[in-house]
């Protein structure tokens, strides 16, 4: 136990530095006189783009937890969820591994509310799911309709393999909606029971997760400069690549390395500018939003201790 409660973050301390260091050897040209004209050269109306990206992105995030309940058939009003979901989410994604970390909030919420421990842990799994299911159907549509984007990151596979492998992603996802049509008997492991999903729960799985994603890419989309832009659809696949390796490292924030995948995905613009749009991402969406979050803790753990003392 001693041993798995300090492996992930010495793995995720590891991951941080290592990618740093790449990064350090890619951008050691970089002045901060560079950094702060990318940053003058973001207009206006770009910051406010990349603003409502974070909401859309933060209010899909939201639905995860929406839909998990759903599935549970369990009600709880939607305001606590809005705040459980982006309290969980504020902290996970800065802290490292999410399901971990974000375990803890959601259990300390949700018990509050009535879930007991099994239904906490199957609505964590279910929205790590979504979460999953979410990134595949996007990495699926972008290897059939861009599949040369591979080369961007590796120039070992032939087109046709990427649009292949697109469409076998996107024929599992079919096969799993299928099951919910014909709807498919529960899994029994002794006392424990997992139903598979609803139509109706399935279809919001499909639309939730993947709003999320396009959200949290136009962040960055929107905060990139005209020139060598590749557009929008391609920004979404690298971001796919780059955010599902960040949060793979285990590392606090994915710190080093979404900057690195995402600057090796778009070789053709200045590089300066891509680390100005990708803080811009981590003030929108990690920064500002884990602020936020430390103070719905605050409000929340005291408003428990004036309910348990009265």
């Amino acid at each position: 136990m001693k041993f798995k409660k300090y492996v992930w973050p010495v793995i995720g301390l590891a991951a941080v530095a290592f990618s740093i260091w790449l990064l350090y050897k890619e951008l050691r040209g970089v002045s901060w006189s560079d950094m702060a004209d990318s940053f003058a050269a973001i207009p206006l109306h770009s910051w406010l783009l990349s603003g409502c990206a974070t909401l859309l992105a933060y209010a899909a995030l939201a639905g995860y937890d929406r839909v998990a309940l759903l599935h549970l058939r369990r009600k709880v009003s939607w305001l606590f969820i809005t705040a459980t979901s982006f309290t969980t989410y504020a902290l996970s994604h800065n802290v490292g591994a999410s399901v971990l970390s974000g375990a803890v909030v959601r259990y300390r919420a949700y018990s509050s509310r009535g879930l007991n421990g099994q239904e906490i842990g199957i609505l964590i799994a279910f929205c790590s799911f979504t979460f999953i299911l979410g990134t595949l159907l996007l990495i699926g549509l972008v290897l059939v309709f861009e599949p040369d984007i591979v080369e961007r990151f590796v120039d070992v596979l032939p087109l046709d393999a990427s649009r292949t492998t697109g469409v076998v992603i996107l024929a599992l996802i079919g096969i799993y909606v299928f099951g919910s049509l014909l709807g498919f008997r529960s899994l029994k492991f002794a006392r424990f029971e997992l139903a598979y999903p609803r139509p109706t729960v399935v279809l919001q799985q499909l639309w939730i997760a993947p709003l999320e994603l396009i959200g949290a890419a136009g962040i960055i989309y929107f905060a990139l400069p005209e020139a060598g832009n590749p557009g929008y659809f391609i920004v979404l696949g690298i971001f796919l690549v780059s955010f599902s390796a960040a949060l793979m490292s285990h590392a606090p924030g994915g710190l080093g390395v979404l900057e690195l995948v995402f600057i090796t995905g778009l070789p053709d613009m200045n590089q300066v500018d891509v680390l100005a749009a990708l803080i811009v991402f981590r003030l929108f969406y990690l920064v500002i939003p884990f602020v936020i979050a430390l103070v719905v803790i605050l409000i929340f753990e005291r408003s428990q201790f004036s309910a348990q003392t009265d």
